[in-house]
């Protein structure tokens, strides 16, 4: 338990008054100092402060002014002293303790809108989101505020409920937005406004039950059967491995690339910042060690003969960076060139508007049968790894590389379902 004690330290006829914050840890009595902004005489502390009658009325009314100012200044060190670990507690932070009395930051009001509160969620879980995150989250932020255009109303926290979600759905639909698009939006509308609740902004009791159905129609069946084929498979990268590029080193550098994630399984905002510092050789064995941008994750992973060779062949140096858009574009051409033309199920983004002014809102994935080049794209490296070496080496190191958070999650992601897994199992039983 602590107390306060207040002092007047100085030898001038007017000063602040000084204080004394009093407790004990661990069997020591400890002592901090600090002074207030509270300015009174000498006199009036030795003589009046503590008087029991006083017949002037100007003293008396100043004697209880100072008195109530002490009460607000204890009461508050007090409160903060109780609510902090003992440990933390010094100068220091009485100091830090002192300034936010007299000068308290200005509670930042707390949205009701749903609009305004994803802003609000940003800004305080900034240092927490990732970039990809964030960008997420300002997608659908968009994609609200077009909503409510249409709509015609500015939707509250309490107003999300099952009927925001049918009328939200049935616009997402009706703008050609995919299932599992509606399914993560909604999920991050959910999310957001349990946050809300967190901050004590009033919420609708359907809330809980915030979903989007996942059951797929007839058509969605038959297009997503078969599309396990969605990756490059060995004979197919040495068929791309192959192709003459000795006059195109602008494929050439992309080829490379392509090599090098379909040999270590990482995501391209990962595996376009490699560089030969990352490294390094234990064991006789060559291994990579970063950290992933998504997940701000430590890796160290095994640097492969095939993604060494490309190092070697570009004299000890990874190919040359180039950006994101620049590589799924270059990388569609070079895999045209070099003939992955089967055509598979899969899904394309193409523009669904026809005005002379482009934007984002403009494009859709549409669904179909393509040549496999025309769905080849950056994170094509990192399915292949999967999917190649699955069954070839144990699911359990696979995930350490891919750095999957489950193994669920891992077979999700390669397409793996229930049966799949259990005919994938006989090769170790016969």
């Amino acid at each position: 338990m602590a107390t306060i004690n207040f002092l007047y330290r100085s030898a001038r006829n007017e000063a602040p008054l000084n204080f004394r914050l009093l407790f004990a840890h661990k069997g020591k009595d400890n002592a901090i100092g600090g002074k207030t902004k509270l300015i009174v005489s000498k006199d009036y502390w030795t003589k009046d402060h503590n008087k029991q009658r006083i017949n002037d009325i100007e003293l008396k009314n100043y004697q209880k002014d100072v008195v109530d100012e002490l009460y607000k200044i204890e009461i508050y060190l007090l409160d903060k002293f109780d609510k902090t670990d003992i440990e933390d507690i010094n100068k220091d932070w009485l100091k830090n303790q002192l300034e936010n009395y007299y000068n308290p930051k200005q509670a930042v009001k707390i949205p009701k809108k749903l609009i305004p509160f994803f802003e609000y969620y940003l800004d305080v879980k900034s240092n927490e989101l990732t970039a990809s995150r964030v960008q997420t989250i300002k997608a659908v932020q968009r994609k609200l505020e077009r909503f409510e255009k249409s709509n015609g109303h500015h939707y509250a926290i309490n107003e999300i409920n099952d009927s925001f979600r049918k009328q939200f759905v049935d616009y997402c639909r009706k703008e050609q937005y995919s299932i599992s698009t509606l399914v993560r939006d909604v999920k991050l509308v959910k999310t957001i406004c349990l946050f809300a609740d967190y901050k004590d902004v009033p919420i609708h009791k359907e809330l809980s039950n915030l979903k989007v159905e996942t059951k797929k129609n007839n058509e969605d069946e038959e297009l997503s059967h078969g599309i396990e084929e969605h990756y490059l498979s060995f004979e197919e990268l040495e068929q791309i491995k192959a192709f003459d590029l000795s006059d195109n080193e602008r494929l050439n550098n992309v080829r490379d690339w392509l090599l090098i994630s379909c040999y270590t399984g990482q995501r391209i905002s990962d595996f376009m910042r490699f560089d030969t510092s990352m490294i390094e050789k234990k064991k006789g064995k060559h291994l990579l060690t970063f950290k992933q941008q998504k997940t701000s994750k430590p890796l160290t992973i095994p640097f492969l003969d095939e993604a060494r060779e490309i190092v070697n062949k570009n004299k000890g140096k990874f190919p040359r960076p180039i950006s994101h858009q620049k590589y799924n574009d270059y990388l569609k051409e070079l895999c045209k060139l070099a003939g992955i033309n089967k055509k598979i199920k899969g899904s394309i983004i193409e523009r669904i508007s026809s005005s002379k002014t482009k934007t984002r809102n403009d494009y859709r994935r549409i669904k179909g049968k393509f040549e496999k080049w025309e769905l080849v794209s950056s994170h094509i490296g990192r399915r292949s790894f999967a999917t190649n070496f699955y069954g070839k080496v144990p699911t359990s190191v696979l995930i350490g590389i891919t750095a999957h958070s489950t193994e669920q999650i891992f077979l999700q992601y390669i397409r793996k379902n229930e049966t799949d897994t259990a005919i994938d199992a006989f090769k170790y039983f016969e």
